[in-house]
């Protein structure tokens, strides 16, 4: 096939992204703040500097280009929510992607395809109600961010594109994401839930990330918004207790939503305690087959190494 554009192509999924595309001989075109640092990261990519918050992307990163990937957006849980950075987290997705639309509007011969990032977060905190791509947006920063992401997406159907949404759970990988972030504790038996532990926590492996993206990329049927997440949902408690086992660690140990909140603020309840029972229901519709649907054997895939390979066999037989 033609060339792919990533926006975003530095962050875990865009690189990986970009790897995939590159071991099938398909061009990669990358839209990046900062030049220097993808040149490392993305060493088979063709570079074009783009901040997403000033202005349409280069005409030339789009030359030869029949699917965009849009993952540009500042992390959502790096740093306390100050107002500064609620607006930094808005524009960096709502006024970027309507600027990568707006560019795509001005082309002549324009891609085919947008496939843009949005979250679960879009629900909101909705409990144990279980959430396919029908259910409505909820309520609070994120559900109001990613309805306005995903909205400013949903215009580039206005100029022919088809156009994919991927409300990503939280990305489980080897070599980055929430994973390297936890790690540490839980190797010294310190890890633990979140709160009470009851909070719905939808996830997907990064290769069912990448896998999707290019199932979507080559069945024109798929379009719409759906539930980039794993089949089998999990509650916090249930994912922390599977790590500590594919670890060997103990997880007795619980952070208090009082404490985290005095250390966080208000990011703590949208982002650590809310609950999203997510589904991906039209995502099986596609056909699309999910290679690792269950947490645990999920887990041990990616954390198995790191301990011996008797406790790996067991852990993935329980």
């Amino acid at each position: 096939m033609s060339g792919v554009a990533i926006a975003g192509a530095t962050g875990l999924v865009g690189t990986a992204l970009a790897a995939s595309c590159a071991r099938d001989g398909i061009p990669v075109s990358a839209l990046v703040r900062n030049v220097a640092r993808a040149a490392e990261l993305l060493p088979a990519a063709t570079l074009h500097a783009w901040d997403a918050t000033r202005g349409s992307p280069p005409e030339a990163a789009f030359a030869g280009v029949e699917v965009v990937v849009n993952l540009a957006g500042e992390s959502i849980s790096s740093g306390r929510w100050t107002e500064a950075r609620k607006k930094l987290l808005r524009d960096s997705r709502v006024v970027g992607t309507r600027a990568l639309v707006d560019g795509l509007r001005g082309l002549t011969d324009r891609p085919k395809l947008l496939i843009s990032a949005s979250g679960t977060g879009v629900y909101g905190d909705r409990g144990a109600e279980i959430l396919t791509e029908t259910a409505a947006a909820g309520q609070g920063f994120l559900a109001e961010l990613a309805r306005d992401w995903e909205a400013e997406a949903m215009k580039a159907t206005e100029i022919g594109m088809r156009v994919v949404i991927l409300r990503n759970g939280v990305v489980l990988s080897k070599g980055g994401g929430i994973l390297r972030k936890i790690l540490p504790p839980f190797r010294l038996g310190l890890g633990g839930r979140i709160g009470s532990g009851a909070q719905w926590m939808p996830w997907i492996h990064l290769e069912d990330e990448i896998g999707f993206i290019r199932y979507a990329m080559a069945h024109e049927s798929v379009q719409g918004a759906f539930n980039a997440v794993a089949p089998e949902p999990a509650t916090n408690g249930e994912f922390v207790r599977a790590v500590g086992e594919a670890l060997g660690r103990p997880t007795v140990l619980a952070a208090p939503a009082f404490a985290l909140r005095l250390a966080l603020g208000t990011m703590t309840d949208e982002v650590l305690l809310a609950s999203q029972r997510a589904m991906p229901v039209r995502t099986l519709e596609t056909g699309y087959a999910f290679r690792h649907p269950l947490l645990r054997p999920a887990l041990v895939e990616l954390l198995a190494k790191r301990r011996d390979p008797e406790a790996a066999a067991a852990a993935s037989s329980t």
